[in-house]
C-alpha cells in the first residue's frame, strides 16, 4: 500500500532529523536545552504517529521493528506530557534512533529518501 511507504519514509526522515538535531549534543546540553528537547520530542512524536498509522499487515510483515514501543513512546509524549523525563527521551535518542534508521533505510528506495540523506 502506497500509504505505508509514505509513513515509513516519514519515520525515516524524522529519525534522521533527531540524529541531526543531536549530532553535537551531549546529555548535559540536552538536559538543559529545552529547544533541543522539544525539537527531538516532536520528531519522535512524528515517528510514533506514522508507525501508528501503518496498516496492520505492514507491521506484521516487519516484526524486526518495535512498533508497540514506538507507538507507546508517542503516546507518552502526547498524553503524559506533564511527566516526560528528559533522561528517557535521551535514552531513546542514543540507543534506539540509530537502530531505527538502520532498520528502516532498506525499506525506502534511495531516490525517495529526499534531501534528508
Amino acid at each position: 500500500m502506497w500509504r505505508d511507504d509514505a509513513y515509513v519514509l516519514d519515520m525515516l526522515l524524522a529519525a534522521r532529523k533527531v540524529l541531526e538535531f543531536t549530532r553535537e549534543v551531549n546529555w548535559e546540553r540536552f538536559e538543559r536545552d529545552e529547544l533541543v528537547q522539544n525539537a527531538v520530542m516532536r520528531q519522535i512524536q512524528i515517528i510514533g504517529e506514522a508507525a501508528r498509522s501503518l496498516s496492520p499487515e505492514y507491521r506484521s510483515e516487519h516484526p524486526e521493528v518495535p512498533w508497540r514501543d514506538i507507538v507507546g513512546m508517542r503516546n507518552r509524549l502526547v498524553h503524559e506530557y506533564f511527566c516526560i523525563l528528559p533522561g528517557r527521551v535521551w535514552e531513546v535518542v542514543e540507543k534506539h534512533i540509530p537502530d531505527l534508521v538502520r532498520i528502516l533505510e532498506p525499506f525506502v528506495p534511495p531516490e525517495e529518501a529526499g534531501d534528508g540523506r
